[in-house]
């Protein structure tokens, strides 16, 4: 008898070290799917905004809101009007050329909506975030996206959509306009952005978000074109030269 309860109590305290373990490996194991889901989606809007897509209406299905936390400065660098505006795009996502054009959307604009290298001389500072539901995964939670219940459960994000000029020395500004360090910094900021998207998860069911956080980056070279489709859209547009002959 003694034997038996004192294998008991082994087995009793390494199924309590197993049971206790199971959790951890749990949580890694959705830890590192969500990781591979992020990392597989972020490929596929990097892709989207750095081609300037205009055809990937399967986005409608995936990205149910875009917003934009949008301040408008001075010339003196503060805030003239309210500090922060705020747009909301739900209904204007009927497309995936819009999701494509509103994810674009510069860091910098001057109040005519285009692009702008700084706020040294006043503009607009957009703030924009997409809302989410995975692409990759399971196929249990892809559309059509009809039942409210598994909405709720599906993995969802959000991106912050960073489309910045690449840094310039700002002390160029106080430079003549024909100077040629002036005229080259102005074409290098135009030409040249960094695409920065940091992705946030998992957008849970109230609205909060889960510790997950992480940023993509990468170096786009082209401008950044404004186009007006009953809402101000933007596109990479690539300049590419090449040598033209005359065709005999």
């Amino acid at each position: 008898m003694v034997e038996i309860a004192i294998s008991l109590a082994v087995i009793g305290i390494a199924l309590v070290a197993i049971i206790g373990v199971l959790p951890i490996g749990m949580n890694t194991q959705r830890d590192n799917r969500e990781e591979t889901i992020i990392n597989q989606d972020a490929t596929m809007f990097i892709e989207a905004i750095r081609g300037g897509a205009r055809g990937m209406d399967d986005l409608t299905n995936y990205v149910y809101a875009i917003t934009n936390y949008w301040g408008q400065y001075n010339a003196n660098g503060f805030t003239s009007l309210t500090p922060y505006g705020y747009t909301n795009y739900p209904s204007f996502l009927v497309n995936g050329m819009n999701i494509v054009g509103l994810l674009s959307t510069p860091e910098y604009t001057d109040t005519n909506g285009l692009p702008i290298p700084t706020l040294m001389f006043g503009g607009y500072s957009n703030h924009v975030v997409a809302y989410v539901r995975s692409i990759s995964g399971p196929a249990v939670e892809k559309p059509p996206p009809d039942n409210s219940i598994v909405q709720a459960d599906a993995f969802g994000y959000r991106i912050l959509c960073v489309n910045a000029p690449v840094a310039v020395d700002t002390n160029i500004f106080t430079l003549p306009v024909y100077s040629p360090v002036y005229i080259y910094n102005q074409q290098l900021a135009a030409n040249l952005h960094e695409l920065r998207l940091t992705f946030l998860w998992p957008q849970q069911p109230n609205g909060n978000l889960g510790p997950g956080r992480q940023t993509f980056r990468t170096m786009v070279a082209g401008q950044i074109v404004q186009t007006n489709n009953g809402q101000w859209l933007y596109f990479y547009q690539p300049q590419s030269f090449v040598n033209v002959t005359n065709a005999p």
